[in-house]
């Protein structure tokens, strides 16, 4: 029963996704939602009290995709100048490939008078995190706690959503590889840019892919 009743959360979630990315929240109403997921509002209602509540768990399932990435990067080693470059790639890929992250953007930006939660939070959390750890390893010639390159970062979420939603995805990749190649250097010693892959992983520089 248990096993039934997470089945059908998921298919409200991710109906509701989908509507959302597609319509905006205001416009994507429960009675679609249910439909979408071929349930009855009745059953929306079960698992969800109402539309905020909906749209709270949308946003929830985006932070839960967001920290089971970068726990698996910590988790696998990964030096956390690196984690912070790799989960920009990741949200650039997730925005155009998980309507679940593209709804949580929308709902972030609709819903700012809302009581709902919000995606750029833990996005903020974890980057604050990410360079605490990168201060205390001695990457980083910047100070966490100063605040400037936690805005920095911060402000670059909204970026990468603008851009999603305006260039195809490998032009995103570009520009998310060309953005590290400026933002590096400021973010590191001297000397210890080549550290870093500012490419996602798997893919080659293009001196390297011509060859």
């Amino acid at each position: 029963m248990q096993a039934r009743s997470e089945r059908t959360r998921h298919r409200l979630l991710r109906a509701a996704a989908d509507l959302i990315d597609r319509y905006g929240y205001a416009n994507a109403t429960l009675g679609q939602i249910a439909a979408a997921a071929g349930l009855t509002k009745g059953a929306l209602y079960f698992h969800f009290a109402s539309k905020d509540g909906l749209a709270d768990a949308v946003q929830e399932q985006g932070r839960t995709m967001l920290r089971t990435f970068v726990r698996g990067q910590r988790e696998a080693g990964v030096p956390p100048v690196q984690v912070l470059i790799d989960l920009t790639h990741w949200l650039a890929r997730a925005l155009h490939e998980e309507p679940l992250i593209r709804a949580g953007f929308r709902i972030t930006y609709e819903c700012a008078d809302r009581p709902v939660a919000d995606f750029h939070q833990v996005w903020i959390d974890e980057v604050r995190h990410l360079l605490d750890l990168a201060e205390a390893a001695g990457e980083t010639r910047v100070r966490a706690g100063d605040g400037g390159a936690e805005a920095l970062l911060s402000a670059l979420l909204c970026g990468i959503g603008d851009l999603a939603g305006t260039s195809p995805r490998h032009a995103l990749r570009i520009r998310m590889d060309a953005l590290w190649d400026l933002l590096l250097p400021v973010l590191v010693p001297p000397g210890e840019t080549g550290r870093y892959r500012t490419r996602p992983p798997g893919v080659p520089r293009p001196a390297e892919a011509a060859a």
